[in-house]
């Protein structure tokens, strides 16, 4: 959204590309990623460069470029498998308690501002993925690795 807010918008390619390009890398993101969307970032992105006016056009397309080159990988999963290996796209993942491993300490469900996990001291927790907002809270503070992403 910077990008997009900082182009003057004299020319196209930087003020069209950078939209482009973002709504593309929101797609992805938000698991509506299809096939051939790596390779319209990667021309989207070179057009850019190689077109626009000024420092800001020639230089905006980096860092999704750079991404596209040594993380691939992760493109492909955010695409293909609807997936996200770095857990930080919130529609690509939730939150599950693994009941084998909770042992009913409570620590998740003291931290959640939601409310959204529940149970009885000393016995497996449950969360609710309605009132879960994915924010990582009862994933970091269990010491036990009973909060697992999915």
């Amino acid at each position: 959204d910077f990008l997009k807010e900082e182009s003057c918008g004299q020319c196209n390619p930087c003020r069209e590309g950078i939209k482009r390009m973002l709504e593309i890398l929101t797609d992805i993101c938000e698991g509506n990623g299809k096939e051939g969307d790596i390779e319209l970032l990667e021309e989207l992105g070179t057009m850019i460069q190689n077109f626009s006016l000024c420092g800001l056009g020639t230089s905006a397309p980096n860092p999704v470029l750079t991404t596209i080159r040594y993380f691939r990988d992760e493109y492909e999963a955010h695409i293909k498998d609807k997936k996200c290996p770095a857990g930080v796209c919130k529609p690509l993942f939730h939150y599950e308690i693994d009941e084998e491993a909770c042992n009913g300490c409570r620590l998740c469900a003291l931290k959640c501002p939601e409310k959204a996990i529940t149970g009885e001291k000393k016995k497996p927790h449950e969360l609710d993925q309605d009132k879960c907002i994915k924010c990582g809270i009862c994933y970091d503070a269990c010491k036990f690795s009973a909060v697992v992403i999915k």
